[in-house]
């Protein structure tokens, strides 16, 4: 499982015409499932998004996660996080999952954050979707949850204090 979080002012994101999820102050979360993803990885991923401190305290120093500062989350399915560029010109999506064991990870996914008390929308699985946002900061993070048995990693990039895992 592999989830993109951005810290965003705001956040939105169309199908069509159509406005499926908008946000204000919050996180984008671009979430992708590997074929294999358990619910362990689900709950670890949600878990991690919503309390990675990336929230400015008074100082501008990351303090405060997204459960702290009561933002909202906008979920946002995309397989093409599991493309893998290693060989050729065209990406493999070999490890992705497959659209129905998918689909039903990322509704368990945003139940889980609700479940959590952070207020959350969603883009529309399998749509083409146009996504709009202001990333505050910048702030993005690639959050991996790799298979059982190895330990996950989250690269934390802070320009006041460094790079640390």
């Amino acid at each position: 499982m592999r989830a993109v979080v951005q810290r965003v002012e705001r956040a939105a994101v169309r199908v069509g015409d159509r406005t499926a999820g908008e946000i204000s102050r919050g996180i984008l979360i671009l979430l992708g499932i590997a074929s294999g993803d358990t619910d362990e990885e689900l709950r670890w991923t949600a878990e991690k998004c919503v309390n990675l401190r990336i929230f400015p305290d008074e100082r501008g120093r990351f303090h405060y996660s997204l459960l702290e500062t009561g933002g909202a989350a906008l979920v946002v399915s995309q397989f093409t996080l599991l493309g893998d560029c290693s060989r050729g010109r065209r990406p493999s999506f070999s490890d992705a999952a497959d659209p129905e064991h998918a689909e039903a990870m990322v509704e368990r996914f945003i139940a889980l954050l609700r479940e959590m008390g952070v207020s959350t929308e969603s883009g529309v699985f399998g749509a083409m979707m146009d996504v709009e946002l202001v990333n505050g900061g910048p702030v993005t993070l690639v959050v991996d949850r790799p298979p059982s048995g190895r330990s996950p990693a989250v690269t934390v990039r802070d320009p006041q204090a460094g790079e640390r895992e």
